[in-house]
């Protein structure tokens, strides 16, 4: 088995990165609805999860509007085979154009959401634990913003589904398992 740099990038934006913020984010949300979260401070355990949870959602994000969608929207020369310009093999066909109109732009603009409301809730977690026991607005406000795991979840099936149809490809070749012919 070998993948290609961009592939391999692409795995660990995706199913690293994004996979795990979204199994976070189902995890977080389980937590948020086990109310009260008790007015201490939270457990070291609970901290360092909500963490790691908001740096994966930055990490998903950054990786794929960097580094992965500069080489997705690469401009292919002249008489290029499209199969290495992954935007412009979905744009070239009108039965996959909406792949690139909508999943991508989704995944462009959408996505944001889903760390910026995990960070917000993780300070409100971690900093304003009493205000969240106290005050049902808050809690209701903060639960609002579980719509950032479906933002998220709908953000990784656009991507798993964009990358299977118009993948991206090259760079160096890595042998993962098996022999080199």
């Amino acid at each position: 088995m070998e993948l290609t740099l961009r592939e391999l990038v692409t795995a660990l934006h995706g199913m690293f990165f994004g996979g795990f913020f979204l199994m976070a984010l189902f995890g977080a949300l389980v937590l948020l609805l086990h109310h009260p979260v008790p007015e201490i401070a939270a457990p070291r355990w609970q901290s360092f999860y909500l963490i790691a949870m908001v740096a994966l959602g930055w990490l998903a994000v950054f990786s794929g509007a960097y580094i992965i969608y500069p080489w997705y929207r690469a401009v292919p020369p002249a008489g290029a085979d499209l199969i290495l310009y992954p935007k412009f093999l979905l744009t070239a066909h009108p039965s996959t154009v909406g792949w690139h109109s909508l999943g991508m732009e989704w995944k462009e603009h959408v996505a944001w959401v889903a760390p910026m409301a995990a960070t917000m809730v993780t300070f409100v977690l971690l900093k304003h634990r009493a205000a969240w026991n106290a005050l049902r607005e808050i809690r209701t406000t903060v639960l609002g913003f579980a719509a950032a795991f479906l933002a998220a979840a709908i953000a990784g099936g656009w991507g798993a589904m964009i990358n299977k149809k118009a993948p991206v490809t090259g760079g160096q070749t890595f042998q993962l398992m098996g022999s080199a012919k």
